[in-house]
């Protein structure tokens, strides 16, 4: 059986995205930010999203671990700044409804979404500039990165919240994200 860990960076929402993962059938685990990589097994690692860059804790660690990486909010902006992108300060600020436009079809996590998928996102901060290797997969008029990927690393970013209900296709992102977890 696969099994996920969800990192812990203290976000509102964080148990939902273990309770979406558990939903699939998928042992998954909660774990802290300070655990280290070393000291868990897995298959794929979620890195929640929290409230801020000064409380994720040993987050970046599993950025090294060779493991399926799924950054949700904070965590994809923590995936974006460690690597080499830049995180800045959103123009339209907390959550909200979004329209975002899928603009890689082929990407493994976001490709099989409608060309327009609503998801409700915060944009507080988020990644202005893509890190070295990885490729733009969704855009809307909020965010001009709502999605990303490094398909040769197996790291992965959405600005949004999958796990949510007020995201039309939440489901499938975790989906999408175990099928790129058991292909490993």
């Amino acid at each position: 059986m696969t099994k996920i860990v969800v990192v812990d960076n203290h976000g509102q929402f964080t148990h939902l995205e273990r309770r979406a993962l558990r939903d699939l059938g998928v042992e998954t685990e909660l774990i802290d930010n300070d655990t280290p990589p070393e000291a868990v097994d897995t298959d794929g690692v979620v890195l929640s999203g929290g409230p801020d860059m000064d409380r994720i804790g040993r987050s970046a660690e599993y950025l090294e671990a060779d493991l399926p990486v799924l950054g949700i909010c904070l965590g994809m902006q923590l995936i974006a700044e460690e690597l080499g992108g830049r995180v800045g300060g959103g123009e339209y600020g907390g959550y909200a409804d979004v329209t975002v436009d899928i603009v890689d079809d082929d990407d493994p996590l976001t490709g099989s979404l409608y060309p327009e998928t609503r998801v409700w996102a915060s944009h507080a901060d988020e990644v202005k500039e893509l890190p070295d290797g990885f490729e733009r997969t969704g855009k809307s008029d909020v965010c001009d990165i709502e999605a990303m990927s490094d398909t040769d690393r197996n790291l992965y970013g959405v600005q949004w919240h999958p796990e949510v209900a007020h995201t039309e296709e939440g489901d499938e992102i975790f989906e999408n994200f175990l099928d790129i977890c058991e292909s490993r």
